[in-house]
């Protein structure tokens, strides 16, 4: 009699680039769980990196390491599209193949427990039009006490989530309602503090104009558009492991980087409403999106990768 092999059944999308150590590492966490649907993206090497060829190369070889029944997907840009175009493009591929997916760059190592995490939510909040996506990460830093196993945020954060199809057919990467929102003080309706309004105006009106090549604060802004919500867990589960000086956003280290990863126990317990936890969002927003020190990192580290 032939041994039952389990394996995973929510399809996962791994987004690789030029880093094949980082890949690997992901790729094992991949390979314990042996998801039956895989999908591949990969951007192509920079014509003014002459090393980033056999980096690439090397990363996509990674994934050769398929030693499981699985159905594999593969979208390889022959040519370098940049993260914005890369990641966009991608996301629209992978949700033209499936209805949901897990989806993990290179350098977002996730313990365990996020896989059945997220395939559990996807399930429970499908037609849940309020919610826009489940994060892996959680950066409360031990200061959340709840009794669930996670909370509902304004904040999408993507170093390891999952979504819809439902969800990523309203995103528009242009930004092209964002001057007219902006305007409309769109940002003072929803935010609590100034200074981070001023922050994200600031974020949204470089990207919008194409001085930051990345395609995240599109994502960000399209769900703050439609007022969408985000569901992290309780603990963190994901942990970015890619701040070093290769990375394209996160070449300086601080204190999000290689954050510690907990464990969730099953069966999930679930809040009773679905409404953001104000007292968590304040927290983050005061973190990540207020800190003059975090702030300036982050715009120093786009100069100096910038060609």
């Amino acid at each position: 009699m032939s041994k039952h092999v389990w394996q995973f059944d929510t399809p996962i999308a791994l987004f690789i680039f030029n880093r094949p150590d980082t890949t690997l590492q992901v790729f094992n966490i991949i390979r314990a769980i042996r998801p039956r649907h895989l999908l591949i993206v990969a951007d192509g090497p920079r014509l003014n990196r002459l090393e980033e060829a056999d980096l690439c190369r090397e990363s996509r070889l990674v994934v050769n390491g398929i030693d499981w029944d699985c159905n594999v997907e593969i979208n390889f840009a022959s040519v370098n599209l940049g993260c914005k175009q890369r990641v966009s493009s991608g996301l629209d591929w992978v949700f033209n193949q499936v209805e949901e997916a897990i989806i993990l760059e290179d350098d977002c190592l996730p313990d365990k427990s996020f896989f059945p995490f997220c395939q559990q939510l996807l399930e429970k909040y499908r037609n849940e039009y309020k919610i826009a996506q489940i994060s892996g990460v959680n950066f409360q830093f031990g200061r959340l006490t709840s009794p669930f196993s996670y909370y509902f945020s304004r904040y999408n954060h993507i170093w390891g989530w999952a979504s819809w199809r439902r969800s990523w057919e309203i995103h528009d990467q242009t930004m092209n309602a964002w001057p007219d929102f902006r305007d409309r003080h769109g940002l003072d309706k929803m935010l609590s503090n100034k200074s981070e309004v001023s922050y994200w105006i600031d974020v949204f009106n470089r990207v919008y104009s194409g001085e930051i090549d990345t395609w995240d604060c599109g994502w960000t802004f399209t769900c703050w558009q439609h007022g969408l919500l985000s569901v992290i867990p309780s603990v963190n589960l994901v942990s970015n492991i890619g701040f070093r000086p290769d990375a394209t956003h996160t070449p300086v280290p601080n204190r999000y980087a290689s954050m510690k990863t907990g464990f969730l126990n099953f069966p999930l317990v679930h809040p009773i409403d679905i409404g953001a936890n104000c007292k968590a969002d304040d927290f983050t927003g005061k973190t990540m999106f207020r800190e003059p020190s975090f702030v300036q990192r982050f715009f120093m580290a786009l100069r100096e990768i910038k060609p």
